[in-house]
């Protein structure tokens, strides 16, 4: 599933559709009812972590685009889009996505700041949710939506290797300056990740992500599917630390 950068770059991309009405519309599936969107403007873009917000004066319509989603800007494949959008002078099309009505405020749907890019992230709330689970891994709060809306495997990953955390870390042991340490890097590395995209440039600054050996110690990365997750896990057990509960400490 793309991660936040990536849903901030088609954000970005769109804005030129913005307040421009749909004057024709389809989706291949029952989703939603196209026919609700034709006519209707687009009063805004938004994102939250993953999730791609078409704003309409009523609804919003919440796009995922999942492991293989795609989106086309002013031109469309061969095979059917998922979500099909015209406009005078353009047109929209995703593919492969999981649409969603949204009838509710937005304000009322979605915790704005949980979103790691957003100007509202609070961090602060961030460790108060990281308090409350005491049982959680290190590499599974950073892809909790919940709490890092927007994280994806490959930011874990970086961030982990950037504060020296071991995935299976119980995240309740990190000191405090720790902890604000990968909070705030994962904020940092999110738009180091939208820099590094916008240039083409991302795999080059890759460092832990599918990466073989550590750079800082020259021994062989670890691969492991860890967490709730199962997603894959690039550490090294030299550099990043463990951080176990005071009932292991000595086991």
């Amino acid at each position: 599933m793309p991660e936040g950068p990536i849903i901030v770059i088609l954000k970005e991309a769109v804005q030129q559709f913005k307040g421009q009405k749909v004057i024709a519309a389809s989706c291949n599936n029952n989703a939603l009812d196209a026919s609700k969107l034709t006519g209707l403007p687009i009063i805004d873009f938004k994102s939250w972590g993953k999730h791609f917000l078409i704003c309409f004066p009523d609804f919003t319509v919440q796009i995922q685009l999942m492991m293989f989603g795609s989106y086309k800007i002013n031109s469309h494949s061969n095979k059917p889009p998922r979500l099909h959008l015209q406009f005078q002078n353009g047109e929209l099309n995703f593919y492969a996505c999981v649409l969603h009505l949204i009838n509710e405020p937005l304000d009322k749907v979605y915790d704005w700041s949980a979103d790691v890019m957003s100007p509202k992230w609070d961090a602060k709330k961030a460790i108060k949710k990281i308090k409350e689970q005491p049982e959680l891994l290190a590499c599974d709060a950073l892809m909790d939506q919940h709490i890092f809306s927007g994280v994806g495997n490959i930011i874990k990953n970086e961030v982990l290797f950037r504060t020296r955390v071991h995935p299976l870390s119980y995240i309740n042991e990190l000191q405090p300056k720790k902890l604000k340490e990968l909070l705030n890097e994962a904020v940092n590395y999110s738009f180091d990740f939208l820099e590094w995209k916008k240039a083409n440039t991302l795999k080059k600054h890759w460092l832990a992500y599918e990466q073989k050996i550590c750079s800082r110690d020259d021994v062989a990365f670890h691969k492991t599917d860890t967490g709730k997750s199962h997603r894959s896990s690039f550490y090294c057990n030299v550099c990043q630390k463990l951080y176990k509960r005071e009932e292991q400490i000595g086991k």
